[in-house]
């Protein structure tokens, strides 16, 4: 049908496909508890939507500069400065239409056909697929449950080829919740160098502010030679503003810049004043928000422990926990399509996160300690129920 293999031969993002079917359940009248998507179930804070309502009075609706208006690029900059005590020239700050955008930009930049790319294994659905889509080819690191699902920067190093061209890292995690230590981040950033030198590292630091035990570190506080994707969506309950960023080595930007220029043209223009309003008029309601999390966190890491579900590493970070269902069925898949269909409660496969996310499920929490309890109780329904065990 004249269709390109790319689009052919991209995997779906599996998580959408559960939440379409679950939309479809409640389009006929059932009830679904949605532990699947992880979207902030919050209103976006006031002082983000005042900031957006000043803007469209004054007339500020039309295109901005391609790398983001200045005093948003400044305040991700100041941002970094006071959360994380380095320095970031707004200079090296690319404004995107979300995070996923500036993904897609990133590894085209990054990338020649046959370049490799290291990913944890379980990881970002979307992370290999940007990769492929682009000409490279994902090289994962298994990664361990009991091991709170961390790099082992050895295990990296074994794999370093003269293709490597970056080390993939996303702490807090998704699919995990789980927070790479300093000390791990540190020896990521001094890998040996290969034949092209030392990797860039990627950090995706999407779920920076949600971090509930420990302490979150930018890839910046080791090494420069890094790229890192930031954005607003989780932390400010901002998905459908469309809103993220890129801080990027400075030999970097221009050819980016291009890609923008060409492709998207600028960011929406009243969703970046809203960002200014994000960095510097919410901290309460942040801290309202995370706390909320939570205390969500421990009821379902509670609850699913009481259910029989091992979890040997609490989730620090994020909105999920990755937690084995081999005792139920080895078919993760089937199994959340079979909860979704008899109990009403929407979950991840983990295979949607790599062949390491077989066996697995996904919960999100990005719901009410109500909903929360009675996904639970549902839960704990279909598995007195007589749930598949193969």
């Amino acid at each position: 049908m004249g269709i390109s293999k790319r689009a052919l031969d991209i995997p779906p993002f599996i998580v959408m496909d559960v939440l379409e079917r679950a939309q479809e359940l409640q389009a006929q009248g059932r009830s679904v508890i949605h532990l699947e998507v992880g979207e902030p179930d919050f209103d976006t804070p006031e002082p983000i939507k005042a900031a957006a309502a000043q803007a469209l009075a004054q007339g500020q609706t039309h295109y901005t500069h391609s790398l983001g208006i200045k005093p948003l690029r400044q305040a991700i900059a100041d941002h970094y400065r006071a959360r994380y005590g380095v320095e970031v020239d707004p200079e090296r700050v690319l404004v995107t239409s979300g995070t996923s955008p500036g993904m897609l930009l990133m590894f085209a930049a990054l990338l020649e056909t046959g370049d490799e790319i290291i990913l944890s294994d379980p990881c970002y659905a979307c992370y290999p697929n940007f990769v492929s889509f682009c000409g490279g080819q994902p090289v994962y690191v298994p990664v361990a449950e009991d091991d709170a699902f961390q790099y082992r920067p050895e295990e990296i190093q074994k794999r370093l080829s003269p293709r490597t061209k970056a080390v993939v890292i996303n702490s807090p995690a998704n699919p995990t919740g789980q927070l790479l230590t300093p000390e791990r981040m540190a020896a990521i950033a001094a890998l040996a160098p290969g034949k092209s030198g030392p990797p860039y590292v990627i950090s995706d630091e999407i779920y920076h502010g949600l971090t509930y035990e420990g302490e979150e570190h930018t890839i910046l506080e080791y090494t420069d030679r890094a790229f890192v994707l930031g954005g607003f969506s989780k932390l400010y309950a901002m998905t459908g503003w469309r809103l993220g960023y890129l801080i990027v080595p400075p030999h970097y930007l221009r050819p980016l810049q291009k890609m923008h220029q060409n492709f998207a043209i600028c960011a929406p223009s009243m969703a970046q004043w809203a960002g200014i309003a994000a960095l510097t008029q919410c901290q309460k309601e942040v801290e309202r928000m995370v706390g909320r999390y939570n205390a969500r966190r421990m009821h379902i890491v509670d609850g699913l422990r009481r259910l029989g579900f091992s979890i040997p590493v609490t989730p620090q970070g994020a909105f999920y926990l990755l937690t084995s269902c081999a005792h139920l069925d080895r078919d993760d898949y089937r199994l959340a399509f079979d909860i979704l269909e008899k109990a009403g409660v929407a979950v991840t496969p983990g295979r949607d996160f790599g062949p390491g996310g077989h066996g697995f499920l996904r919960f999100s929490y990005c719901n009410s300690l109500e909903n929360i309890s009675e996904g639970l109780r549902r839960l704990e329904g279909y598995l007195k129920g007589g749930c598949r065990a193969l």
